[in-house]
């Protein structure tokens, strides 16, 4: 009697086996496909096989016909349609690009139908697999419309052709067969064809459903104006790491790989991000920091540098900021932290801005002074409601200097234009009650007499220019006299 230990365990491999295996299944398949394609070619010598075929092509040709008579007829009903929401209007341009399918569907089963009443069900054996193939087909792709991405959805709708095709022929078992035969070993771990399409079908439907989720959950986060904006995007963020990750490690799972072994990977990425990444994992941090403390949020406008504009978003990585001229910077989330940023709308919107001119001597500050405030308080972006003063804050060389304070609330409008306006206003208002600004005047005087000896004091030699710089002009721009 033989004993126990001499039987071969089921579950233990031998090496070199495993080739072995796959290249016998692989022949069993390819065998068996080879004679269900054998058979196929054989039915197509039958007549009924033959007039079968006919009746799909003629049906085609039929299907054209109505697509090239009806399909201006519907183009032109489709322009008449105003008024009709976005979303009718692109059903109905899909579903005119695929007239030609959905007549030849509708044909092709009407035909079937009759022919099943009226002579046997092997003679239209052959068109219910095309009907059914061509329905299949139709209905993918109208399903695949939903996709936004044109590389995804071409992927998907390639790949759902395929797997009707194969399922509706009734070779979808040899099919995984071969894909699973068709396979890479590595000691314990062994990964197929198979595997790896499974993997991406299910990671990717997974990962397009956390999409449409998040979309819907970040579409009505940013709808509820009772949220702060930066506890939106943080929200939204939130949202989108919390389901990706989730599709992904599903995914990784049902295609049953283990994910046991990712914590000596994660660890290499601890030590990756503390060296390599640094820069990196510091911006993220900044980011997510920004967005707790509410201190920068969408729709602010900041000063940073030589930088002034408004924030347009705030990502993971950097904050985007749009400058009055267009053009938009993305500074870092870590110049945002560690920098100096003036906020003009932090607490609020309000910004008191300063402008400096002076007046000569000659008129009155009292007058000037209302003046200044009267022509400030014209201007539109001026607040009537905050105060605008104007006092006096030195007497220079030729000029009474004054500083002119004014309120407003709307800093996303900019700041030089609104200056500008202001001077103007000045300038109008002190020309039509004769308030005069000063400037600098040289004069140079030519001697023609020359002195009687180089001397005398206060006198140059014969032919040289004495220039006289006088003080600024008062009244008129009239010079002070040598």
């Amino acid at each position: 009697m033989v004993p126990p230990e001499s039987f071969p365990d089921p579950l233990q491999v031998e090496p070199g086996t495993a080739p072995v295996d796959a290249a016998r299944e692989l022949a069993d398949v390819g065998q068996s496909l080879l004679s269900q394609a054998e058979v196929f070619m054989a039915s197509l010598l039958r007549p009924w096989v033959a007039y079968q075929l006919a009746i799909a092509i003629g049906l085609m040709l039929v299907a054209h016909l109505m697509r090239r008579a009806f399909g201006p007829r519907i183009r032109r009903w489709m322009a008449s349609r105003e008024g009709w929401p976005k979303w009718r209007m692109r059903v109905l341009v899909v579903v005119h690009q695929r007239l030609r399918a959905m007549f030849f569907v509708g044909l092709i089963w009407a035909v079937v139908l009759v022919m099943r009443e009226v002579t046997w069900p092997s003679r239209s054996y052959i068109l219910g697999v095309i009907a059914t193939l061509a329905t299949a087909w139709l209905f993918v792709v109208f399903a695949t419309r939903l996709i936004r991405s044109l590389f995804l959805r071409r992927m998907v709708r390639y790949g759902a052709w395929i797997y009707v095709t194969l399922y509706i022929l009734g070779i979808i078992e040899e099919t995984e067969r071969i894909l699973n035969a068709a396979a890479l070993q590595i000691g314990s771990f062994r990964i197929s064809l198979l595997l790896i399409i499974q993997g991406v079908v299910i990671v990717g439907a997974l990962l397009a459903l956390a999409r449409f989720v998040t979309v819907t959950a970040s579409a009505r986060v940013q709808a509820n104006e009772d949220i702060s904006p930066s506890m939106r995007v943080l929200i939204v963020k939130f949202i989108q790491i919390v389901f990706y990750a989730m599709a992904f490690f599903i995914g990784v799972r049902a295609i049953g790989i283990d994910l046991t072994g990712l914590a000596v990977l994660s660890g290499a990425i601890g030590v990756g991000l503390g060296f390599g990444l640094q820069k990196v994992v510091s911006n993220l941090v900044s980011g997510v920091i920004i967005l707790l403390d509410k201190s920068i949020k969408p729709g602010d406008v900041i000063s940073l540098g030589d930088t002034f504009g408004w924030i347009n978003t705030l990502g993971a990585r950097y904050a985007s900021v749009v400058t009055r001229d267009g053009r938009e910077w993305l500074i870092p989330n870590e110049d945002l932290i560690t920098g100096q940023v003036v906020n003009w709308s932090h607490s609020n919107k309000f910004v008191r801005l300063d402008i400096y001119f002076g007046t000569a001597y000659g008129n009155d500050p009292h007058q000037v002074r209302k003046l200044a405030i009267e022509a400030a308080q014209s201007v539109d972006r001026v607040l009537k409601h905050r105060p605008t003063v104007c006092h006096i804050v030195g007497f220079g060389d030729s000029s009474v200097d004054y500083i002119l304070r004014f309120w407003i609330d709307d800093p996303t409008g900019g700041l030089t234009n609104i200056r500008g306006n202001v001077y103007l206003a000045l300038w109008d208002a002190f020309k039509e009650n004769g308030v005069s600004i000063p400037f600098p005047q040289r004069e140079v005087r030519l001697l023609e007499d020359p002195p009687a000896s180089h001397e005398d004091a206060g006198q140059a030699p014969d032919g040289d220019i004495e220039p006289e710089s006088g003080p600024d002009t008062a009244d008129g721009g009239r010079p002070a006299q040598a």
